[in-house]
């Protein structure tokens, strides 16, 4: 018999899944195969509790998808290697077939599994992007360093995307020991928080259809504004594969056909977006050494100041900024943060704290529900000025004009920072103002400066001057 193992890893979905398709048509018979790594859960500091309990659900749910077709998923945990070898004997597979990942630790990971077990029938299968790292290059041959220009050959590529295929009315699995779902508990973690969205594939379907039913035509207008509901909050979906990014994109296009002028601009921001999603991913895969280094080399000597004490104060939302603090409280209590907020924290820890990108970066990894490498790592290079197509270093965002800007009746500020919510808009974006107002105010108000929400950390302008100094120093040392 024809046994294939399917292992699950980025991919906790039935629907228009690569892997599980081309072993459906293969096998005569399926191992749906998920492994809790514990040289990943033990041994790397990358990833969130809020992320991992995400995971948890979808894992649940995925349990529950395979029975209902009456089949079995099997979870297992140890070291990957170790368990494949156990499951690939207690099954007699005859192959083991799975979707690719583009992260230089699990392209490794990848190669042994393929090395190891090269008598069978080992396959990997694009799934978690629409074009992959050498499916999209210049005219020369090579990977796109510029956003523009990759944009336009995606776009014009179009055609090739696979339509999605859907999930499979039945399937034959084999009966193999499986380990219950762990609790985060049971994995020695803890997230203390109220997550925006929960994990499984129901929850990402019902997410996408609310997102194209009622938001993705006032995406462009809305989606800068963290007070309102105007993006798809379907990062951490894409990020474990709850839905399709192919499924995400034909959505999109759907849409796109009867569309007014206003709402098809909306549509092709949000498609931008996808291509985003590739860009990043296609730069960690030919260029892996931007997991660890800044991808601009002349950047690399950049000195930051990195005081422990500003980093403690942004990550606990203690700045006196408050755009930057409700950004950060939002993380802490959700797992998520609005995309707009991103690039502000952390355009205001590199360049108004000087301090280097790859601590937000790793910090981001440790507390987001859909944290990802590839888009993490552009995100934070593009607001440090070390990335490719970043923004350029003298464009520093003003994190009080931001907040000016894109909470304009400070809504959002006073959602994350209750010891505002008595201030008047006329002083929510900068408290510097209301700590030179009458003292009388302030104790009207029944706020203190300094003692019930912090002074500002730092002067915006002064550390505006510094950072235009420290790349300046870089460019006359070349």
């Amino acid at each position: 018999m024809n046994r294939i193992i399917v292992w699950h890893r980025r991919d906790l979905r039935l629907d228009d899944n690569t892997a599980l398709h081309h072993a459906l048509r293969d096998a005569d018979e399926i191992v749906p195969l998920f492994i809790l790594a514990d040289d990943i859960l033990k041994e790397r500091d990358d990833f969130s509790p809020a992320c991992v309990r995400f995971m948890l659900d979808s894992l649940e749910e995925l349990c529950e998808s395979y029975k209902c077709l009456g089949g079995k998923f099997i979870l297992r945990r140890g070291r990957f290697l170790d368990v494949l070898r156990s499951v690939v004997r207690e099954s007699d597979a005859r192959g083991i077939y799975f979707n690719e990942d583009y992260e230089p630790a699990a392209k490794l990971r990848d190669a042994c599994v393929k090395k190891e077990f090269s008598s069978l029938s080992v396959k990997s299968f694009k799934d978690q992007v629409c074009f992959a790292g050498r499916e999209i290059l210049t005219g020369q041959g090579n990977p796109y360093t510029v956003f523009t220009p990759y944009k336009k050959n995606w776009l014009s590529q179009t055609g090739n995307i696979s339509t999605p295929v859907a999930a499979p009315n039945c399937l034959k699995t084999l009966d193999m020991p499986s380990i219950e779902t762990p609790t985060l508990k049971d994995l020695e973690l803890d997230a203390a928080i109220k997550p925006l969205t929960s994990g499984g594939e129901s929850v990402g379907k019902k997410t996408l259809e609310t997102f194209i039913e009622r938001k993705i035509e006032r995406y462009k207008e809305q989606r800068d504004q963290p007070s309102i509901d105007g993006t798809s909050l379907l990062s951490a979906h894409l990020r474990f594969g709850t839905v399709s990014v192919r499924r995400v994109f034909f959505e999109a296009m759907k849409k796109l056909g009867g569309a007014t002028a206003s709402a098809k601009t909306s549509i092709e921001t949000f498609v931008s977006e996808l291509i985003w999603r590739d860009f990043y991913f296609q730069i960690l895969d030919n260029f892996p050494h931007v997991e660890r280094e800044s991808f601009k080399p002349d950047t690399r000597a950049l000195k930051w100041e990195n005081r422990d004490d500003y980093f403690e104060a942004w990550k606990a939302g203690k700045t006196g900024f408050p755009i930057v603090d409700a950004a950060m409280r939002q993380l802490h209590q959700t797992g998520w943060m609005h995309n707009r907020l991103r690039m502000v924290v952390a355009s205001f820890l590199t360049k108004d704290l000087l301090i280097d990108w790859r601590w937000g970066e790793k910090y981001f990894m440790q507390t987001l529900i859909d944290g990802d490498m590839a888009a993490n790592n552009g995100g934070w290079q593009w607001s440090a000025s070390t990335g490719t197509d970043a923004q350029p270093y003298f464009r520093i965002f003003n994190p009080t004009s931001q907040s000016e800007k894109f909470d304009p009746k400070g809504a959002f500020i006073k959602a994350y920072l209750p010891e505002l919510r008595a201030v008047p808009e006329k002083y929510i974006h900068d408290p510097t103002e209301l700590l030179q107002s009458s003292p009388l105010l302030q104790a009207d108000l029944k706020i203190t400066l300094g003692k019930d929400y912090p002074a500002p950390i730092v002067d915006h302008k002064v550390q505006r001057e510094k950072a235009l100094q420290m790349f300046k120093e870089l460019k006359a040392s070349e």
